[in-house]
């Protein structure tokens, strides 16, 4: 039977499951499967999660499915190694995610009324989540923070449940002067440990600032990313076709080159 389901070309999630429970049979399972654990599994998941991001960045839904897909393994693959420990298994992964839904929807799914605007349901739910870690005895402001998420993204998290409770320059004027203030003191610092302390206090300002402004600086920088790597093609085609290669020529030639791939973006865009 668990044949004809791991071929089953309509099996959807058993059909998964079961592919995941057979990858970690001790005895007929994959070598490197059953070497895995929750910690050396985790590094892919946090990857696959950016690879969700980027086919959705670069409007690839062709793509997106199957970064979807993988991401869904890799829930099933912890869900698995937990079922193996006598912890928990999907179904239970399924169920909690679906209580905490219907808790925190109760306008949705519950008797409240179902009028509220956008920023009401952010207040409601934020007070929530709240109830929920107090259940959980977080006392603390920032606790349960995750400490794995990437640390732009924990920064403004930590800002966030700081600004709650008033923790937070009351204007973008305020914080775009303790840029400046932080920029200065990285020009200052003379030793390795001070300028790399110095420069995780610029990083943590500019999260901030982002926060201020509403932008999401993850997505930010995976623009100037795209960019950068954008208009360095560019330099890189122009000087093939001189027959040269980047370390040819000058960073003076460069450096023209990139802004004529400036311009040549700005008039695309007019």
């Amino acid at each position: 039977m668990s044949d004809d389901l791991v071929h089953d070309p309509k099996g959807g999630m058993p059909r998964l499951v079961e592919i995941m429970r057979r990858l970690r049979d001790p005895q007929t399972g994959c070598p490197w499967d059953l070497e895995q654990d929750f910690a050396s599994i985790a590094p892919y998941t946090i990857e696959e999660a950016y690879e969700v991001a980027d086919a959705i960045e670069r409007e690839a839904w062709d793509e997106l499915k199957g970064e979807l897909g993988d991401l869904l393994f890799q829930s099933v693959f912890h869900a698995q190694m937990a079922t193996e420990r006598g912890l928990f298994d999907i179904d239970d992964v399924a169920n909690t995610m679906s209580d905490k839904m219907v808790a925190r929807h109760p306008h949705v799914f519950g008797e409240e009324s179902n009028d509220k605007t956008p920023e009401q349901q952010t207040a409601d739910w934020e007070t929530i989540k709240a109830a929920e870690r107090a259940a959980k005895a977080e006392r603390g402001v920032l606790d349960g923070v995750a400490m794995g998420l990437p640390a732009l993204l924990r920064a403004v998290k930590l800002q966030k449940r700081a600004a709650r409770v008033g923790f937070d320059w009351p204007s973008t004027d305020e914080v775009i002067d303790k840029v400046i203030e932080e920029a200065q003191e990285l020009r200052e610092a003379t030793d390795p440990d001070h300028r790399a302390e110095e420069f995780g206090d610029l990083l943590f300002v500019m999260a901030n600032l982002a926060r201020h402004l509403d932008i999401d600086p993850e997505a930010a920088l995976r623009a100037a990313n795209a960019k950068f790597t954008r208009r360095f093609g560019h330099i890189e085609t122009a000087l093939a076709a001189e027959g040269r290669r980047p370390e040819d020529s000058t960073l003076a030639e460069m450096d023209g080159l990139w802004d004529a791939a400036k311009r040549l973006e700005k008039s695309a865009k007019l």
